[in-house]
């Protein structure tokens, strides 16, 4: 491969990574094994780069590479040191739903693939990927409901996100506006599931606000919703297991919440 080829090949990977990541993080329920998931597809990219360029959609491919390496592994989920126990409760509730469905509902959903991306990536049939999107939805549908608190400053969004979370049955215990209302609805109502913005009403952070309510409640699910999602997917520090892009569709939302009620290892952030 020439240096024009292997500077196009970097500049498609590294445009798409933070994604790659990002899946390969909610996937496993572990930031160090869906790493390691994204380092040995860069690896087996680096191998074959030749197979990799001869596909026309650039996530598609790193996709699929992903994809090959995880079925072949034997789709092994994080198994951290410091694992919280929601996550090892999570582990008998994944062993009950239908091979490959969470698979195909986040690529749909939270990564945005159409059915047709999503049986490319996974290597089956349109028709087949649409199958286990809709058989993914009805079985997440049958969780348990919770309480669920969201941190959010622009009214219209957290009605939205509002009415979205009692719609699947879930309660919602408020919406704060900034840090300090978001710690003081903490305090008075425990939630299972907290949904929260980065950049908050008073210029205060939504993470620093999950922080200061893990550290006095304890550990819990949290999806953050932000219009920057790279910029928390640097590899640098603990990452959020769930991470929704601004715009933001229903479906993502419904996705990110059914799934990070019953698996999600959540890790605090720095700001």
């Amino acid at each position: 491969m020439n240096d024009d080829a292997r500077e196009h090949v970097a500049n498609a990977i590294g445009a798409n990574l933070p994604f790659l990541r990002r899946y390969a993080r909610a996937l496993t329920g572990s930031q160090s094994s869906g790493d390691t998931y994204a380092i040995a597809t860069l690896e087996a990219i680096l191998a074959e780069p030749g197979q990799y360029q001869s596909e026309s959609n650039a996530k598609v491919a790193l996709f699929r590479r992903f994809h090959a390496i995880w079925t072949t592994s034997g789709a092994v989920f994080g198994d951290d040191a410091d694992e919280a126990d929601i996550t090892r409760r999570a582990r008998g509730h994944l062993a009950k739903l239908t091979p490959n469905t969470r698979e195909a509902l986040l690529l749909h959903t939270v990564e945005e693939f159409s059915a047709s991306e999503v049986g490319a990536v996974m290597d089956i049939p349109s028709d087949e990927a649409q199958e286990l999107i809709d058989i993914a939805y009805t079985e997440m549908s049958h969780h348990v409901s919770g309480r669920v608190m969201i941190i959010e400053d622009e009214a219209i969004i957290s009605m939205d996100l509002e009415s979205i979370v009692t719609d699947m049955g879930h309660r919602v215990t408020g919406v704060a506006r900034t840090r300090e209302r978001a710690v003081q609805l903490a305090e008075e109502e425990n939630a299972d599931l907290i949904l929260s913005d980065i950049q908050l009403a008073d210029n205060s952070s939504g993470i620093d606000a999950v922080n200061d309510i893990l550290a006095r409640s304890g550990d819990r699910p949290v999806i953050f919703i932000t219009a920057f999602p790279e910029r928390l997917l640097t590899g640098t520090g603990p990452e959020p297991a769930f991470l929704i892009s601004k715009p933001y569709t229903e479906a993502q939302v419904k996705s990110a919440v059914s799934q990070a009620m019953f698996f999600s290892s959540t890790e605090t952030l720095n700001a």
